[in-house]
């Protein structure tokens, strides 16, 4: 009887310990599957401001992210390379691709987002963000959002970003007495206020003040309705009559200048009324001292684009990306530390502090103290149009998505100024031109379908 209960209790002590091995083996495997999970989460970042202008907090966000991580979570180490530089980050990314020794989660360029996710390295987060029911994407300005979106997946999610606004310089809007334009204004008032702004004025035969600079067939296509491309870049529709309308335009802005080639350098002496550009140069330069380094003895304020008449008051927008590694095994903490850099209100708050870009989130860009960290950055006590910068980034165009998509852009842009610098009439040149960059991306399209 003895002998019968002490073989007993060995069976039943084998058995506990094969159960044992057996959950610890099915918890192990369902354990790096949610947080939690002891390992070492890897980050892809560069230390210079994606911007390009001098940041001294270039990893402060990152840290204060990393810290609420890890709060939650202290059984997983987050570590990162330190001290490269954006110019080289694309490179090193693609080489830590390579090697098979990727981070698992990482900043994308918006340059190199289009490659990224055609070429299959960038982890598809449409299921983690439908079965996550903590996030929620209305939370997101819908262009911002749609940035990380490629072929109808979600591939990554927005970190900062930028918009296009009219940057104006009020100083020659005074001088000449005219009055800043409505939000909604269009082309035409913007072809006559730059009309009456251009002129000689100190009478020496030669023009010194100029209506505009920096506007390019880009923003009066966008600005116009004009659909460049099809969703898979296969085709250009460079003959629409939008597109005609844009250039026609164009011509005509270009034809104040009597030939002078006005540059950025111009508008920052002074000597220019508008100039397109991205708000995260007005955030680096709007204070002072750096204001009167810049831009020299004059103020300036930022408007909406100028709308075509067949189009709207929008721009683009430039947006900073936060992506997986297709191949990590730490699906869940990647996701979770992804959702702290892009929807946590207090981590995208600190954009305003530490970048000069713009929060992703609603919330965030619209609040009051936005607008008190904007007014006090800039030493403007004058309220700011929180409802001017918010919009632009909620109705901003959004490119197509599809690989060689700048080799198309730069394809388009030598036809655009063969069609403007040359002698035929706009309408042929559309013809050629359309030609010429179909032929482009018809190679394009070849040499993909050679590659598979």
């Amino acid at each position: 009887m003895d002998i019968w209960r002490h073989r007993k209790n060995i069976a039943a002590g084998v058995c506990c310990v094969i159960l044992a091995a057996a959950l610890l083996i099915i918890y192990t495997d369902v354990y790096k599957e949610f947080p939690g999970y002891s390992n070492t989460l890897t980050i892809g970042v560069f230390s210079d401001s994606y911007w390009e202008v001098q940041n001294g907090y270039s990893y402060r966000i990152l840290e204060d992210a990393v810290s609420a991580f890890e709060k939650q979570y202290p059984d997983i180490e987050i570590t990162y390379t330190s001290g490269i530089l954006k110019t080289d980050y694309s490179e090193w990314l693609a080489e830590q691709m390579l090697s098979g020794s990727a981070p698992d989660v990482f900043f994308v360029l918006s340059e190199d987002f289009n490659d990224f996710a055609e070429i299959g390295v960038l982890k598809d987060l449409t299921s983690l963000i439908k079965e996550d029911k903590e996030f929620h994407e209305e939370n997101f300005y819908s262009s911002a959002y749609a940035y990380g979106r490629y072929n109808g997946a979600q591939y990554s999610l927005p970190y900062e970003c930028a918009p296009k606004l009219m940057f104006l310089n009020k100083t020659i809007l005074d001088r000449e007495g005219l009055t800043i334009p409505d939000e909604e204004w269009t082309w035409d008032e913007f072809y006559e206020i730059c009309e009456k702004a251009t002129k000689d004025t100190d009478q020496n035969g030669v023009l010194d003040q100029f209506g505009s600079v920096g506007y390019t067939w880009e923003e009066a296509f966008e600005s116009n309705g004009v659909r460049l491309f099809d969703q898979k870049g296969t085709r250009c529709y460079l003959t629409d009559d939008h597109v005609e309308e844009a250039l026609v335009f164009m011509e005509k802005l270009e034809n104040l200048h009597q030939g002078y080639q006005v540059t950025a350098k111009d508008f920052d002496m002074g000597h220019v009324l508008f100039h397109p550009m991205l708000f995260s140069e007005y955030r680096a330069y709007k204070p002072y001292p750096l204001s009167i380094k810049k831009y020299k003895g004059f103020e300036w304020d930022c408007i909406p684009m100028p709308s075509g008449p067949e189009g709207d008051n929008i721009s683009t927008l430039d947006t900073l990306l936060v992506a997986m590694n297709a191949n990590t095994k730490n699906v869940r903490p990647a996701w979770d530390f992804m959702k702290i850099l892009t929807s946590d209100v207090q981590i995208q708050s600190e954009i305003f502090d530490y970048s000069e870009g713009v929060s992703v989130l609603k919330e965030v860009t619209g609040s009051d103290q936005t607008l008190q960290r904007l007014m006090e950055s800039s030493g403007d006590n004058k309220s700011m149009n929180l409802q001017i910068l918010s919009d632009a980034v909620e109705h901003a165009v959004v490119a197509p998505r599809f690989r060689n998509y700048d080799g198309a852009i730069a394809e388009v842009n030598k036809a655009v100024r063969w069609i403007l610098d040359g002698n035929s009439n706009i309408s042929m040149g559309q013809i050629i031109g359309s030609r010429t960059v179909n032929q482009y991306l018809e190679r394009q399209k070849y040499e993909k379908d050679m590659d598979y």
